[in-house]
């Protein structure tokens, strides 16, 4: 259940219509609750109330496991311990943690996202059930958007999210829906491997199959000098 936003704030969900939608889901014989939780609503009172009902998942949109990544490029708002003990109470009473990560917030060339991302799913593995890797796309009406369009931003290269899926080699799950791939606002490559790049990689979160990433394109040549070169162009997107 997605509130865009958290589940557990008072504020968004009150607790009378938290509590009538547990009721109904488990008379609906659901298994699983997924909701998703900034780590200051997650409090033991909320948690007991939810695992009473049912088996739940909380997924923690931690972004990135650096403080300095989550508070000047992201404006998150919480600090990395803040991520860990929502973990540690979440699982003493026998839930489970799904951790967001974001590929490429701005303020990052390419390959500083890339080693952002694969440090950040080392760093998050102790804390995480599953790992879900989600690749930055340009929402209307937000400052990201103003960047791009004086070009100040790219969206991550598909290559991109291959690599860290691919070289990251976790004990948990590590699962990435590419959404917005292959347009001009979200994850892209050069246009025509865009569509299958894009389902080999959600083939790979099925199958956690190294063997599904194996796809190529002549572009990926043009990805791998955007590497190469991007950190000497001062910020400024090559491609």
């Amino acid at each position: 259940m997605y509130t865009s936003g958290s589940f557990l704030d008072p504020a968004e969900v009150p607790e009378a219509a938290r509590l009538e939608i547990l009721r109904s889901l488990r008379d609906m014989d659901v298994r699983r609750l997924v909701i998703e939780s900034r780590p200051e609503y997650i409090d033991r009172l909320a948690l007991e109330q939810i695992l009473s009902f049912l088996d739940a998942e909380i997924g923690i949109g931690l972004e990135s496991s650096s403080d300095l990544v989550r508070t000047h490029l992201i404006n998150k708002g919480f600090k990395f311990f803040d991520f860990t003990g929502a973990f540690d109470m979440i699982h003493s009473l026998g839930g489970r943690v799904k951790t967001y990560l974001l590929l490429k917030p701005p303020g990052l060339s390419e390959m500083e996202a890339i080693v952002d991302a694969m440090r950040s799913a080392r760093d998050a593995e102790p804390y995480s059930d599953i790992i879900s890797l989600n690749l930055c796309n340009v929402q209307r009406n937000t400052p990201l958007e103003r960047m791009w369009q004086r070009g100040g931003y790219r969206p991550p290269w598909l290559w991109s999210a291959v690599e860290v899926l691919r070289e990251v080699s976790l004990r948990v799950p590590v699962i990435c829906d590419p959404v917005g791939a292959g347009a001009r606002r979200g994850p892209h490559n050069c246009g025509t491997c865009d569509g299958y790049v894009a389902a080999a990689i959600r083939s790979f979160s099925l199958s956690q199959s190294r063997s599904d990433l194996n796809v190529d394109c002549s572009c990926r040549s043009v990805w791998r000098k955007v590497l190469e070169l991007e950190d000497l162009s001062f910020g400024v997107p090559l491609v």
